[in-house]
């Protein structure tokens, strides 16, 4: 699986160690944030690169990572984007319920508010858990893209 992630200033930091982690088990991972600290960027910036990116992926399953200072400015961006179920993940049932229900592609952290093995562990949670496929969940999915 291909894991694309992004984050502002505020994710900064946590980014590095979520990487790492996510490489060490096995998974394929593209960081699409800046290389350096940036206190003057901007959150819908590193969503978008997500998305697009996910987007135009050949990856069966693409999923996105995005971190910001609470998570919601980057689940409100991701959004935007017809085809992106982007959820904010604040603990393991957050992260459970999100995939199971209503197949999530995109986790949104809050970097203000999580430890690093927190987040680690909401994310492994989020990763192993499958779309139950249940009809009225998939009649939701679609109900959703036919948004505008």
């Amino acid at each position: 699986m291909k894991i694309y992630v992004g984050t502002d200033h505020n994710g900064f930091r946590m980014r590095e160690g979520l990487i790492k982690h996510l490489q060490k088990g096995g998974y394929e991972v593209v960081d699409v944030g800046s290389g350096q600290m940036d206190p003057q960027d901007d959150f819908p910036t590193f969503a978008q690169r997500v998305v697009t990116d996910m987007l135009a992926s050949d990856n069966p399953d693409p999923r996105g990572i995005l971190l910001c200072g609470s998570g919601q400015g980057m689940c409100i961006a991701a959004n935007r984007f017809k085809g992106i179920r982007a959820a904010l993940l604040y603990d393991k049932e957050s992260a459970r319920s999100s995939r199971n229900d209503d197949d999530t592609n995109i986790a949104c952290l809050p970097a203000r508010v999580l430890e690093k093995d927190e987040a680690n562990q909401i994310i492994e949670t989020w990763l192993n858990t499958p779309f139950a496929k249940a009809p009225r969940f998939v009649r939701r999915i679609h109900a959703l893209d036919e948004l505008n």
